[in-house]
């Protein structure tokens, strides 16, 4: 049986608590953990250090025997928290060949899939810039404010 998941749980140093956080977190909280660090270039454009990987991005294996490989996102597993890449693939003793499965915190993205104008739009909401550089605003002078003079008073 699943344990349930505590909605108010604090941070905690041991490993096992953290773990069984994971574990037990449902499926909108793991989206968050699947977030993938950008490259400088992207770092810049979109003034953000990392973005939800979707399918169709283009990713950059950091760690890991696979080093320097990129490829596109083919499959992202959200139970397993895991990140596929089109070909790059392990062989399996019978000799099927399979995607080898990716911890998020060892890719980088190069390229985002910006297809979809939810997700254009959900980056520069949580930001509050705007992505496409507009010719910035130009300043209108201040005004000086009326002082507030006290109205002649006519005596009747």
């Amino acid at each position: 049986m699943k344990q349930e998941f505590n909605t108010v749980w604090k941070a905690s140093s041991q490993t096992r608590k953290q773990r069984k956080y994971r574990y037990n977190a449902p499926y909108h909280t793991k989206r968050s953990f699947l977030a993938v660090h950008l490259n400088a270039e992207l770092k810049q454009k979109y003034s953000r250090r990392s973005v939800k990987v979707r399918v169709g991005d283009k990713a950059t294996v950091l760690r890991g025997q696979f080093r320097k490989k990129s490829g596109k996102v083919e499959r992202v597993d959200l139970g397993d928290q895991k990140v596929f890449i089109t070909g790059i693939e392990t062989v399996r003793k019978e000799g099927a060949k399979e995607l080898y499965p990716f911890e998020p915190s060892n890719l980088m993205l190069t390229e985002l899939n910006l297809d979809d104008k939810m997700r254009l739009k959900s980056i520069q909401k949580e930001k509050g810039k705007s992505i496409t550089k507009a010719a910035p605003a130009k300043k209108q002078p201040i005004q000086e404010e009326k002082k507030n003079e006290p109205a002649e008073v006519k005596n009747g």
